[in-house]
């Protein structure tokens, strides 16, 4: 089985978003809670429960990135950013169950 370049550019950018978007998550999370950004930064870096669920909602950036290349018919790309967002879950369930 061969994977198109198309779709490891996908899967980069499925991996790379959640941690580029991770610190502004986090960020809009103080400002409505009104608590100090390091506040979440240090619940992140020191709780695996946290991590895995702000780490989630890292991932949501990755659906305007699936829209975008399915709209232009770009399909191995948007299937290589299912294919890092599905990465991402064995972690989550790992952290959250055991």
């Amino acid at each position: 089985m061969n994977i198109s370049k198309e779709a490891w550019l996908g899967f980069g950018i499925g991996l790379a978003t959640p941690f580029v978007f991770l610190p502004m998550v986090l960020y809009i999370l103080s400002l409505s809670f009104s608590y100090d950004f390091s506040f979440f930064w240090h619940q992140f870096s020191t709780n695996a429960l946290y991590a895995s669920k702000y780490l989630s909602l890292g991932c949501i950036p990755n659906l305007l990135w699936f829209y975008l290349f399915l709209n232009r018919d770009a399909y191995s790309t948007a299937r290589g950013i299912i294919m890092a967002t599905l990465a991402l879950v064995p972690y989550s369930i790992y952290v959250n169950f055991f």
